[in-house]
């Protein structure tokens, strides 16, 4: 697949530490899309200095700057990934190759690089969601990470609707539902780069996103 094809989404808020060194390692030809939700920092001028288009989206949320974000791009396939820089942007086309190879949802499985990376606590609640997803839906998935890539047509026909931290859920539910072929693939995990996580970070985060999952499995 052509990198004119393809579109990240990265959902920020208060990155100016870290966005620049992600947009950085965005693959050549890739079209960045930052979308702001609700930063008090400097986050949109720092991306759009190293030359992202940037939407601004002032409802709170991910599954709200995920859907501006997809709902600006303009590219057939559609990628996410966080802003941090706890993720290489360029393992993007790992996923997107697994498209041409015939996926219809691939996700990475965030491998951490040492012990401290990924919390125990925020590790154990996207286990347990994949776990429940592979148990209903037979997802062969493991973790419930914000790096993933899909046809943009393909993405609109599974309506998401989620606006919270509940929208990866939702995502790998209706893709079940809708029986697609998701595959999973292993990416690297690190420390971000710059800022404090807004789910991870914390027990009080982590137990936000728990929540918001909960109410899509219901």
């Amino acid at each position: 697949m052509n990198a004119s094809e393809i579109a990240v989404i990265i959902p920020c808020r208060n990155e100016a530490g870290s966005i620049s060194d992600v947009l950085a390692r965005v693959p050549d030809g890739v079209q960045s899309i930052v979308v702001d939700n609700g930063s008090d920092d400097d986050t949109s001028a720092v991306a759009r200095a190293a030359g992202a288009t940037v939407i601004y989206e002032p409802e709170p949320g991910y599954g709200s700057a995920v859907g501006a974000g997809v709902a600006a791009a303009r590219r057939p396939v559609v990628c996410t990934i966080d802003g941090d820089g706890s993720m290489d942007p360029q393992e993007l086309l790992i996923l997107v190759e697994e498209l041409d190879r015939g996926a219809d949802l691939a996700v990475g499985r965030r491998r951490p690089d040492h012990t401290g990376t990924w919390p125990l606590h925020a590790r154990a609640g996207s286990a347990a969601v994949a776990a429940y997803l592979r148990r209903r839906h037979r997802l062969p998935i493991h973790d419930i990470g914000p790096m993933r890539a899909i046809h943009r047509d393909t993405l609109a026909e599974l309506y998401v609707r989620d606006r919270r931290s509940g929208y990866p859920v939702e995502l790998l539910l209706r893709a079940g539902q809708h029986g697609l072929r998701v595959v999973e693939r292993d990416v690297r995990y690190t420390v971000r780069t710059a800022g404090e996580s807004k789910v991870s970070g914390s027990i009080r985060g982590s137990a936000r996103a728990a929540r918001d999952f909960l109410v899509v499995l219901r």
